[in-house]
Formats: C-alpha cells, structure tokens, sequence
C-alpha cells in the first residue's frame, strides 16, 4: 500500500526499478536518470522533477493515432492517456506537488512545467471540441500554462462541423494572442525520446485540472493540509474506482450531480463576494452579505457530501449500505392468491379525473374479482408494493422521488394523460431492474439525474 511521502524524502529503491521496469515503462527513464544523478553529485536532491536519459534510445512511450483513421492528414501523437494509477500516483506526489499547501499548487506546477517541458521548437496539436490544427510551439508561459505557438504552413488541420481555413485560423490565434492553454496541445510522436517528458508532462497538467483540481480548493486553509493526501490521492484513486466499475452507478451519479452542483454554487458565491464593498452599510449590501452566507452553508455541504464519497472507506460503506438494500429486495412472484392489484399513484384527483380513470381504466382492469385497487401517494411506495404482473397508473401531477428504486419483478408503469407525468429529483435516482424482470413504461418522464442499472425493456 502506497502512503503519502514528502517529496524531498522519497528515493525508488532497487525494487521499484525492477518492478517498473517491466510494468511501468514510461518510468524506466525516470529511475535510471535520478540514479545518475545521484552517482554524480553525490546526493540525493529531489528536485520534484524528473529527467530522463538523453542517450537512451528511442521513446518510451506508444503512439497514437488521429481518431479520424488513415483518412487525416495531421501526424500522430504520443499516446499518455492510458496511464495506470501509480504512475499518476507517483508523479503527482514525487515530482509534481509534493507536500505543496493548496495556495501553492500553482508555483509548484510552474516549477515543474519549467523542469520538464521543452521551452520552444516543438510540434503539437492544438486541440479542442472543433478543430485539431498543427502547431509549433515557440514559447511556454509556465505561471500562466500557456503556450505561444504558430501554424505549421501549409495549414494542416481537422475540424468537426465547421470549415476553417489559413485565414480563419490566423485570425483566431491572432485575437489570442497566438496563445492557447498547454492543455490542449498533444505532443506530436517522435521515434526518439527526446520530447518523452515533455509529453508526460503535459498530460499530466491536463489530468489534474480535468479530474483532480476543484475551483474552490484555493480557497482551503493552509494550516496543517497536505494537499496530496487530503485531496490529490483520494480523487485519483476514486477516478480509477470509477473507471473501473468499481463504484455503483448510482454513486458515481451522485458525484457527478454534487459537483455540478458545488461549482455552480461557488461561481454564484464568488460573484457576490466580488461585489461586495467591504466599507458600505447599505441595505444591498446587508442583504447580499447575508445571501453570501446562505451560499456559504449551502457550498459547505455540498464539500462535505463530496468528500464522503471521495474517502474510500465512506465510500465503500455507502456502496454497502446499497448493496444491502438492493440485495434485500427479492423477487415476490405472483401472489399467492393469484390476485392482481391496481396501483394508483396520486397526490390528489379531482372528480372528473377520477370518473375517467374508473370507465377507461379500472372498471375494464377490475371486471373480475381477483383483482383490487390500490391508492398511493407517491411512485417509490407503489412499486414498492407490486408483485408480479401488477399495473402501476400514475396521475397527472409532479412527484418527488429522493430514493432507489428497485423493481425485481415484471411490472408495468403508464401514465393516465395525455402528456407525460413528471417525476422529478433533485438527487439521482438509481431504478434498479431485476434481469428476468420486464418493466413497461407509458407516459412516464423523468426529469432529473437518472441511472438505470441491470436490464430495462421499455415499452410505449
């Protein structure tokens, strides 16, 4: 089991060498340069950064293909997406932050930035959700990760959806400045190592701001907090547990929403913030400061509920605690009395609708005697209380649903209206679907976050 370590005290022992060798062969070079820099100056300075051996022969690292196929024109680029967790793990806490506090995460990426990427007469693809174009890195503005480039003439360049050319291009870069964020350039393959780190390097900048970095972690208290340990490591190892299905659906939603839902938060906060005069006392600005702390609380929760489900052993007992309830609820079969029931959900009817419901639906449903009427208030407590082949009718209305539902036999659900019946969540709903089970739904639409897990036939 890895534990955090400081940066200026951790050294790969022989093992580690061996084992990474074999395993891990992007970090081949990186063990082997550190050893030569040991034997020459005769210490151990980490410098957190790491260099690889010029005079090793050819990259280390895959190629990867445009997505287009044979039919682009642009180059190939440096495979680094695939990375395996401990080499994540082990450049973020070795090289690349260390024991940093989260008010200096940004200088200790600038410093490694400095150290390990290649400051100018570099090939690259500038890419983003239109385009792909080939550039020349000229300049790297590490403080601000940015990267001052120029087209590769004649333009090569795929796009999606648009036309662009020379001109077009020229214009864009133009108005930027010809500056574009290092993390949307790949690194173009080259056979012979040399741009190997600057390739690593990139992505793992790209990494961390897509799925380690959050906008209010700035905002943590330096006091006392390794941000490796307390942020850095539990959000890569629940990105691995995510990618591979080792979180429940249901879970994996939650954190999605929650996360939306902290940054939409923390955009409103901080913009309120902002406008705040620090030396007024009128009543504007008593009433935002008091609205400031009402989103203060609300971000405050919403990072506790995150860091529940980024902890791992919380996380695994929120898996187990609905594990347990799914596992709990077993199919029933067909009553034993062979009655079928007519569930119908509603919160309130009027007598019209009730005159209807009874001649379309339930005097046709209810002609023989083995079958009853069932009347609830909500969806959860009616499919709850299915058996087999039972009818579920939901009743123009909007409903709350704050719970999984699990559906172990086959039922059907149908909505009596001409349009849809809302049920609506603000948290995710897992509706969990038996595998031999069937469930049949008509005029039913969910609105909110929703995951369907198992087999679901859905039918109109």
């Amino acid at each position: 089991c890895l534990g955090p370590q400081k940066a200026d005290t951790i050294g790969p022992s022989p093992y580690e060498q061996r084992f990474s060798s074999m395993v891990f062969p992007s970090l081949t070079a990186l063990f082997k340069n550190e050893e030569e820099k040991k034997d020459e100056d005769g210490s151990d300075d980490d410098s957190g950064t790491y260099y690889y051996n010029t005079e090793a022969s050819g990259t280390g690292l895959q190629r990867r293909e445009p997505p287009s196929g044979g039919s682009s024109s642009l180059p190939d680029t440096f495979q680094t997406s695939h990375l395996l967790f401990y080499e994540r793990f082990k450049a973020y806490q070795d090289y690349m932050l260390g024991d940093c506090k989260p008010s200096e995460v940004k200088d200790f990426t600038a410093d490694y930035l400095e150290k390990t990427v290649e400051p100018c007469d570099w090939l690259a693809l500038w890419s983003t959700d239109i385009f792909d174009v080939l550039v020349e890195v000229r300049d790297v503005e590490v403080k601000d990760l940015k990267a001052r480039v120029r087209l590769v003439l004649p333009l090569q360049c795929d796009t999606r959806g648009v036309e662009l050319h020379e001109e077009a291009m020229t214009s864009l870069l133009e108005a930027t400045q010809h500056k574009v964020p290092l993390q949307e350039l790949q690194v173009v393959y080259e056979e012979s190592g040399d741009i190997d780190q600057t390739a690593l390097a990139l992505e793992h900048v790209r990494f961390f701001y897509k799925h380690i970095w959050r906008e209010w972690d700035e905002e943590e208290e330096d006091d006392d907090f390794d941000y490796f340990v307390r942020c850095v490591e539990p959000r890569i190892r629940l990105y691995y547990d995510m990618l591979e299905d080792r979180v429940p659906a249901g879970l994996v939603a939650e954190y999605q929403s929650l996360l939306e839902k902290c940054s939409k938060c923390f955009q409103q906060f901080s913009a309120l913030r902002s406008g705040l005069n620090a030396d007024s006392d009128s009543e504007l600005d008593n009433v935002s400061m008091v609205e400031g702390l009402k989103l203060c609380d609300q971000l405050e929760t919403f990072k506790r509920k995150l860091r529940i489900i980024e902890n791992p052993l919380l996380r695994y007992v929120l898996a187990y605690k609905g594990n347990t309830r799914q596992q709990c609820v077993q199919s029933r079969g067909p009553r034993a009395s062979g009655a079928k029931v007519v569930h119908v959900v509603t919160a309130s009817c009027s007598t019209v609708q009730l005159q209807s419901l009874l001649s379309a639906r339930l005097i046709p449903l209810c002609s023989s005697e083995d079958t009853e009427i069932q009347f609830h208030r909500e969806p959860v407590s009616a499919v709850d209380s299915c058996y087999q082949g039972d009818l579920v009718i939901v009743l123009p209305g909007m409903y709350s649903v704050s719970s999984s539902i699990f559906i172990p036999d086959s039922i059907t659900i149908e909505g009596r209206t001409l349009t849809p019946c809302l049920c609506r969540s603000d948290s995710p709903v897992c509706v969990s679907i038996k595998l031999r089970s069937t469930c049949k739904l008509a005029m039913v639409e969910m609105k909110g976050p929703l995951c369907f897990t198992q087999t679901l036939v859905i039918s109109y």
